[in-house]
């Protein structure tokens, strides 16, 4: 009977190391790829994502299949990737914000950026441009912080929303300009944009997409792009640090992570297929269409970055006692 028993055993283990070396060898990816799009389907980000897709499914040999799971300022995403497994067949597109703000503007927040995700690489931007009513008496930065000073409490300013990005980038150039300037938020980019044409407010925080066609009608004149560098979708326009403000920066970026834990093959594949199709000259073409510049890292720079921007951000929602919706 122990002579059977013993048996049975090493028979036990034997099919057990036989199936973990069986998934040892299983090459990834075996099977399709979800990338979970913390953006509503229609939107600039999501279509660049469906831009992406079908040629990185081409480089991985595997579909990679859109889920579109929008809200909580791009929390509800990523709170159900960071509890996905770490198998490399769950990623997700995020914005600069969910990644980097969120944690200062809600409380209870289901993951921690830091802690919950293996990041792969920066994805794209899509630059923020401070733009004016045309009657306003400002013509670039250095001209809208001295009237700022000069009419106190006069001047405000639309954002797509209380506690989104443009709002804390509105709030970022008043906190190193010693200037004060009405936040206004309304229900998305479109509304903002509309509310400075008409007059409602002096200014407006948008995407470089949102305000092509007023740009171009003569509607609204352009103060400064808030990137580091001027955008290679506008190269006319001068950046807010060059105008006036030096050393301004915010920008709209978003980037692709793994749940944490991931394997670290997985993640370097990952990054050098995504890298190599943002790369692609005709990627570049589309993106651009949608007013959209491709941008790529490698992990570690991705994740250099998250930290100096959660610090960043933290200590701009703390001082101007940011909130969201």
């Amino acid at each position: 009977m122990k002579l059977i028993r013993l048996w049975l055993t090493t028979l036990c283990f034997a099919c057990a190391s036989s199936h973990a070396n069986a998934q040892a060898t299983t090459p990834w990816p075996a099977k399709p790829i979800r990338l979970v799009v913390t953006f509503p389907a229609g939107g600039s980000s999501d279509a660049a994502a469906r831009i992406v897709a079908p040629r990185l499914a081409e480089h991985l040999g595997q579909p990679v299949v859109i889920d579109n799971r929008p809200g909580a300022g791009g929390g509800l995403g990523l709170g159900l990737v960071a509890k996905a497994p770490a198998d490399g067949y769950t990623i997700v597109l995020a914005s600069a914000g969910g990644l980097t703000a969120n944690p200062a503007l809600y409380p209870n927040l289901a993951y921690n950026p830091g802690r919950d995700f293996a990041p792969i690489t920066l994805f794209g931007t899509s630059p923020f441009v401070l733009v004016a009513n045309p009657a306003l008496p400002a013509n670039n930065a250095k001209e809208l912080v001295a009237l700022a000073r000069a009419q106190v409490g006069k001047l405000s300013y639309a954002s797509g929303g209380s506690g989104t990005a443009m709002h804390l980038s509105g709030e970022l150039l008043k906190s190193m300009t010693g200037s004060y300037i009405l936040h206004i938020p309304y229900r998305g980019s479109a509304p903002a944009v509309m509310a400075v044409m008409s007059g409602e407010t002096s200014l407006a925080i948008a995407d470089i997409a949102s305000i092509q066609p007023q740009l171009k009608s003569g509607r609204l004149k352009v103060i400064g792009i808030m990137g580091k560098e001027r955008s290679t979708l506008a190269p006319d326009m001068p950046t807010l640090a060059e105008s006036g403000i030096p050393g301004y920066e915010a920008s709209g970026w978003f980037a692709i992570l793994a749940p944490a834990g991931t394997p670290k093959a997985i993640i370097a594949r990952l990054n050098t297929e995504i890298t190599a199709v943002l790369r692609l000259p005709e990627i570049r073409e589309r993106f651009a269409a949608a007013a959209l510049e491709p941008l790529t890292s490698t992990p570690e720079q991705l994740g250099e970055l998250m930290k100096t921007e959660t610090v960043k951000w933290a200590a701009v929602i703390r001082q101007s006692g940011a909130k969201v919706d």
